[in-house]
């Protein structure tokens, strides 16, 4: 089988490996879809947030058909349409264990979820990073056509966010320096976009003063971080979900305490995917603008490479196997 691996730091390979054997508990899946994030570049580089060895394959948004499963697995069958969970315990899929980009690759049968008949192979390589913003706003305390969110980031998962949270009844204003960013949220439901440096003055215009009842930072960028404390409202909650590994920022820190805030941080999605997936079924929510290049395997370091040098245009690369529908 070909597959995608990362040979040694910053060495991404399209290899020939022997197709991986199941044991009782296991479930080979042929995938279908794949999608490139920043924390796979980030992963090639040899910086991630968990400890993890090369060689390795990345790739934990994904789609994927069962092929076969083993002798205690009574869940699923072939034919199954599947897509599965990233943070497993202490372990990463794409990350600490090797993931889904190559034609077929194992995943416990407890990891995995089968996709709605709603939802096409690209949506269901979208299911991750869409999960990864729904929960962030669970965790928050959810929202409802009662708040204004400022997203910070429209990112892939800043993306996600606008998507979910005016799909749950929200104002959404996302803060973010790209037009064509700025575009394609609007396209998602945002109520306005506006550039970074207008941020605050928008915020207050559209509340009377009061600033964002929610603040999603989605940048991972530490002066953003720093930032969603300014322009969340007084009593209002902040929720952390980009990611930063070791970088620093000053931060008004003092305004935790003055405005008493509520700050959540997430990582990943834990148990919360089986919600996800009726959210999305039952919303009707097409994410699959956000995916902008196409790649087969063959061309997987083309797709790191878009993922690395975005274009203007560029939002999400996805790896795929078959064709899609």
């Amino acid at each position: 089988m070909r597959a995608l691996q990362y040979t040694d730091r910053g060495r991404p390979e399209v290899v020939e490996l022997p197709v991986p054997e199941i044991g009782a508990d296991d479930v080979l899946v042929a995938a279908r879809s794949v999608g490139v994030c920043h924390s796979d570049i980030d992963l090639l580089e040899g910086r991630y947030i968990i400890p993890f060895a090369y060689p390795l394959i990345p790739g934990h948004e994904w789609s994927g058909e069962v092929v076969a499963v083993g002798s205690a697995v009574t869940a699923f069958a072939p034919g199954d349409r599947v897509v599965g969970e990233c943070v497993i315990g202490a372990d990463h899929f794409g990350f600490s264990i090797s993931g889904a980009a190559a034609e077929f690759f194992t995943a416990k049968a407890s990891w995995l979820h089968r996709l709605p008949d709603e939802l096409s192979w690209t949506m269901g390589a979208l299911v991750e990073p869409f999960s990864v913003a729904y929960y962030a706003l669970v965790r928050a305390g959810g929202v409802d056509a009662s708040d204004t969110v400022a997203v910070l980031g429209a990112g892939p998962i800043g993306l996600a966010v606008t998507a979910a949270a005016s799909a749950m009844g929200a104002r959404t204003v996302v803060v973010e320096p790209s037009p064509e960013r700025r575009a394609v949220a609007e396209r998602l439901g945002a109520a306005h976009t506006v550039e970074p440096a207008g941020a605050e003055a928008l915020l207050r215009e559209l509340t009377g003063g009061r600033g964002a009842d929610l603040v999603a930072e989605a940048s991972g960028r530490p002066a953003v971080m720093a930032s969603a404390l300014e322009l969340v409202a007084f009593q209002g909650r902040v929720a952390y979900i980009g990611i930063d590994v070791g970088q620093e920022a000053p931060a008004k820190l003092g305004l935790i305490q003055s405005k008493e805030l509520r700050i959540t941080g997430t990582i990943g999605s834990p148990g919360i995917w089986p919600e996800t997936l009726r959210f999305l079924a039952g919303s009707g929510l097409d994410l699959s603008s956000l995916v902008t290049q196409r790649f087969p395997v063959e061309e997987a370091l083309a797709a790191l490479d878009t993922a690395h040098h975005p274009t203007p245009t560029t939002v999400k690369a996805h790896i795929e196997f078959t064709a899609t529908r």
